[in-house]
């Protein structure tokens, strides 16, 4: 589906923005694990990211998102606190430690259902007509904001439309959804072991990453409720080259999300021998050699 993990979990971001698994221990990075081969092909560079997406193997998506040099210097900016890449990618980033400790504070169920109960349960004009909003705005800051390459912006634009077109019809506002999501996502919150102040620096970027793998599939598991099938989306995804030239090529990704039909471009390059996205690498070079922070959440 998606080329980048800013795109992919825009879609998970939707719920949060508009108001609203797997279970058991998280496996640990492995000592001595031998190194991957990477993508020979254009194609397998976007093919590989869009599985990783699929099967919520979020530190699998870091590990093929960049070369293995750029990897070990993101881990180390990571654990100095100058990143929090690839999450960084994810529109809000800076919500995600607090949107955490929210849902795993004890009791987060009962206080959550109150608010919403509150703000948003029946309210479906009120909510329809923000999903309407959101999409305007979406993408007039999406065209006026410089970070973007034209490609990116242009996806985006077709992501953010059909998004906006789902959340005008999505039962956001019906309350037996919200008991239903609410809990499910605490439970998947304090599994990854990450709520809490320094959770993530202490945790480190392969490990944070992987116990966030079973809370996107839990929040992923929520949007199905609520009629936006992400994995089908994946599943159903097409990538063909649309041109290469040497070491550079334009890979074309359709896919089908909420009954949007999505096409877009993307562009890949190779270096020692390996196919990378483009605007992925761009992203994760400026994350790794990012300054440190005032303060590390």
């Amino acid at each position: 589906m998606t080329l980048t993990l800013r795109t992919a979990l825009a879609l998970l971001a939707a719920i949060a923005l508009l108001g609203g698994c797997e279970r058991g221990r998280v496996p640990e990075a492995a000592s001595g694990r031998r190194a991957e081969p990477g993508a020979t092909e254009p194609t397998q560079a976007v093919a590989r990211l869009v599985d990783d997406l699929r099967r919520n193997d979020l530190a699998g998506y870091a590990r093929h998102a960049v070369p293995p040099a750029l990897h070990a210097q993101l881990e180390i900016a990571w654990a100095q606190g100058r990143t929090r890449w690839p999450l960084t990618e994810l529109p809000l980033d800076d919500r995600l430690p607090g949107f955490l400790a929210a849902l795993a504070t004890p009791g987060s169920e009962r206080a959550l259902l109150a608010t919403y109960d509150r703000q948003f349960a029946g309210a479906h004009g009120e909510l329809r007509s923000a999903a309407a909003t959101l999409g305007l705005f979406g993408v007039q800051y999406l065209r006026a904001e410089s970070d973007y390459s034209d490609d990116e912006r242009n996806h985006y634009v077709q992501l953010v439309g059909a998004l906006s077109q789902w959340g005008k019809r999505a039962p956001l506002g019906d309350p037996k959804r919200a008991r239903s999501a609410i809990p499910l996502l605490a439970a998947a919150a304090r599994r990854t072991g990450l709520a809490g102040e320094g959770g993530f620096a202490r945790t480190g970027m392969t490990r944070s990453l992987q116990r966030l793998g079973p809370f996107f599939a839990s929040f992923k598991q929520v949007l199905v409720g609520y009629g936006l099938d992400v994995d089908a989306a994946l599943a159903g995804a097409e990538v063909t080259v649309a041109e290469q030239d040497g070491n550079r090529a334009k890979v074309r990704l359709r896919y089908t999300l909420a009954g949007q039909r999505i096409d877009a471009l993307v562009r890949v390059e190779r270096l020692q021998g390996r196919w990378y996205l483009s605007d992925a690498l761009r992203h994760a070079q400026v994350e790794a050699r990012g300054p440190a922070p005032a303060a590390t959440p």
